[in-house]
């Protein structure tokens, strides 16, 4: 008889060895700093979660025994159906910081629907003590719930598996309870699934657990922890942590977090990431496999999940943000061989990303609507699709990479005339606008309420070829057109109340309000190089670090509508915007945009 391997993971680890007294010292140095950073939630905020999650348990039992009555059954019958919640997520893995939302998920009987989750549980929220916000999203890829109880955030998900009755001890694990579901339930289950998969797979929890605290700060403090965007989301950084705990088995967490930056940065995707081998299972549903599936080899980097069926975690990732990652793990990996070598402090890995300063160009993406809950359905399906504009700008010349920022700008913008109106949904708030409280124009009677997301997206230019004098083109037309028909193409889009603005900008004219505080960091002073004879304009094309004459500020812009607009006044105080080919030659010679039309919106005469 063949004797199965001792260890976790899909090959032996690389060593048994414990921690070295140093990396003891650093371990507890990094704990001390994760405090510090405010990662860990209040023994009060655990209470009222575990509170809230209680009575979330016991609603599920009347939901459950509600419908059930509804079909027909007896009292005991109904009683008998039972329903249980199961956590999932930051919340499950034990990484949850304070104010963040907790992923559940409903399992209930064969007998209760979908559409019973939205029609009578819904409803059951909206009336249960504490409950303040509630929404359904039931057209959603995974149909969800959100809502806020006692100030506690749940995103709630259903799944009916094919059981007259749900135990209180039910366990997801077992793979036949899949069998004889619809799609969408499936999926409502991985999430359960998977976190559980990853918590079995994982030699020490507790130290995967502060491994995993530090990496997510660090991802989202660098800007690169969002799925929607092209990042990785939560459920990859874990599966990473946990892949290096599987190599490091006995290691301290300061020594994990070291090894993960010095093996990732080096990775050689697409090699996949696993935390087990891929395994069959009893449905007729397509698991990861790359050697049967052409679409799964373009996966760029492969981050496999361990609970069947196995699927790709990381299928958004693009070239730019695997580019970016990468360099980040660079970064980090030299920041803590300082922390390890030379005593520098952990919190030097927890720098605040550069990404408003790092880019000459953006683009700027305001996606805007007459309510709240429009934007909140719109903004969402523009947010899912930034990541096809990101790949379309891949492909333009002269292009390096184009980064997305991983989260949008949101206000309310209360607007007491047609031309303020105009400027908001333009992407050009003006100081007024911005500044102004709905108690400073309550007795206007004109008084417009304009809500919007803005998205910025930094553009990467390939440097001038040494030599090179002549002047060179970025032509963003095609991406940003089709990114347009492609967002406008959503079935509940609707004109006369929502509207898509994408307009390119230089650094200097990125608002004041995507900085911290609303302060502009004064630019570092930059020693100018003497050129040189074969190389007069030779300079990193895409750094904003010095600022150039000009005298020209214009800009490209793209909306949803179809008709010519005229000049509006830019951000900040400067120039008005030309609505035209934007002209940037007198900047390192670079041509920047297209002939685009600016059209009149229709949420402005609406």
């Amino acid at each position: 008889m063949t004797s199965q391997p001792q260890y976790l993971g899909v090959t032996p680890p690389i060593t048994l060895s414990g921690p070295s007294p140093r990396e003891e010292a650093v371990t507890k140095l990094l704990l001390e700093e994760l405090k510090r950073q405010n990662t860990y939630e209040t023994e009060e905020g655990e209470k009222t979660r575990e509170i809230v999650l209680g009575r979330i348990a016991a609603l599920v039992k009347a939901f459950v025994y509600k419908v059930s009555k509804l079909r027909g059954l007896s009292d005991a019958a109904a009683a008998a159906s039972g329903g249980k919640i199961f956590t999932f997520g930051s919340y499950r893995l034990g990484v949850h910081p304070p104010g963040a939302d907790i992923d559940t998920l409903l399992v209930v009987p064969k007998h209760v629907s979908r559409d019973d989750f939205f029609t009578t549980f819904l409803p059951m929220l909206q009336e249960f003590e504490g409950t303040t916000e509630v929404t359904g999203v039931p057209e959603a890829y995974v149909p969800i719930i959100k809502t806020k109880i006692s100030g506690v955030e749940i995103d709630f998900l259903c799944a009916r598996l094919a059981l007259a009755q749900i135990p209180d001890d039910l366990e997801l694990r077992d793979d036949s309870l899949l069998k004889n579901l619809d799609e969408r339930c499936v999926r409502s289950l991985g999430g359960s699934r998977v976190t559980d998969e990853i918590l079995r797979l994982v030699p020490n929890v507790p130290v995967f657990r502060d491994a995993l605290r530090c990496i997510k700060l660090w991802a989202q403090r660098r800007a690169i922890y969002s799925n929607v965007m092209g990042f990785l989301g939560g459920v990859a950084w874990a599966m990473l942590v946990a892949r290096i705990c599987q190599l490091y088995p006995n290691q301290a967490a300061g020594a994990i977090v070291s090894k993960f930056f010095t093996i990732m940065h080096q990775w050689k995707w697409p090699q996949p990431v696993l935390l087990k081998n891929i395994e069959d299972g009893p449905l007729n549903v397509r698991v990861w496999n790359p050697k049967l599936y052409p679409a799964d080899r373009l996966h760029r980097m492969p981050i496999i999940t361990p609970a069947y069926p196995a699927m790709c975690s990381t299928h958004n990732v693009t070239a730019s943000t695997q580019d970016i990652m990468t360099n980040e793990c660079r970064r980090a990996a030299e920041v803590v061989d300082r922390v390890m070598k030379d005593g520098a402090p952990w919190s030097e890995l927890f720098e605040k990303h550069d990404f408003f300063s790092r880019y000459r160009y953006y683009i700027q993406v305001v996606a805007s609507a007459n309510s709240s809950e429009n934007l909140k359905k719109w903004s969402g399906t523009v947010e899912s699709k930034i990541r096809q504009l990101v790949m379309k700008l891949e492909h333009v010349d002269s292009m390096k990479l184009a980064h997305p920022f991983t989260k949008p700008f949101e206000h309310v913008n209360h607007c007491i005339n047609d031309d303020e109106m105009r400027a908001v949904v333009l992407s050009t708030i003006p100081d007024a606008v911005l500044n102004r409280k709905i108690e400073d124009v309550e007795d206007q009677s004109t008084i417009r309420d304009i809500y919007t997301s803005t998205f910025f997206i930094g553009l990467g230019i390939v440097p001038k070829e040494p030599g090179s004098t002549a002047p060179r083109k970025l032509d963003i037309t095609y991406p940003t057109t089709e990114f347009k028909k492609m967002a406008t193409m959503w079935e509940l889009f609707d004109l006369s109340k929502m509207d898509l603005h994408i307009t390119h900008i230089k650094s200097a004219q990125l608002p004041n309000w995507v900085f911290d505080g609303g302060v502009r960091p004064t630019p570092k002073a930059v020693k100018r190089a003497k050129p040189s004879k074969t190389s007069p304009n030779s300079r990193a094309s895409d750094l904003p670090n010095k600022k150039r004459r000009s005298s020209l500020t214009q800009s490209s812009n793209v909306t949803a509508g179809h008709q010519s607009q005229p000049a509006i006044p830019a951000p900040n105080g400067t120039a008005p915007v030309p609505q035209q080919l934007i002209d940037t030659s007198n900047l390192s010679n670079m041509q920047v945009g297209g002939n685009i039309q600016q059209p009149v919106s229709q949420l402005i005469k609406s």
